[in-house]
């Protein structure tokens, strides 16, 4: 049974973001992304409270291809340290979640 799954990052701003999904989108790591944004952050960072805008950028993706997308993210991403999760899938259109895996798929 394949795995399905749910990758998200933010990036500082759309640009970067939308770098990020696009150049993940041409190597197949990923069937789809959808860039949201500017959220509103807040977060601890080297050790004091922070907040600033982000842009939210979500994948759906398999999980045989999300080490490849883990590794594309953190490359192209301007923060040297930058948040990279995922969860399964719990459900989904068998429909969808086929053309999620042939659009994923190494010979695609």
């Amino acid at each position: 049974m394949n795995v399905h799954l749910l990758v998200t990052t933010t990036t500082p701003d759309r640009a970067s973001a939308a770098k990020i999904a696009t150049s993940a989108l041409a190597a197949h790591l990923a069937a789809t992304a959808q860039v949201t944004g500017p959220v509103a952050s807040f977060f601890w960072h080297l050790g004091e409270q922070g907040e600033g805008e982000e842009w939210n950028v979500t994948f759906k993706t398999t999980d045989a291809r999300y080490a490849e997308l883990e590794a594309h993210i953190v490359e192209q991403h301007p923060w040297n340290k930058p948040e990279v999760t995922a969860v399964e899938f719990v459900r989904g259109s068998a429909d969808y979640l086929r053309w999620l895996e042939e659009s994923t798929s190494a010979e695609a």
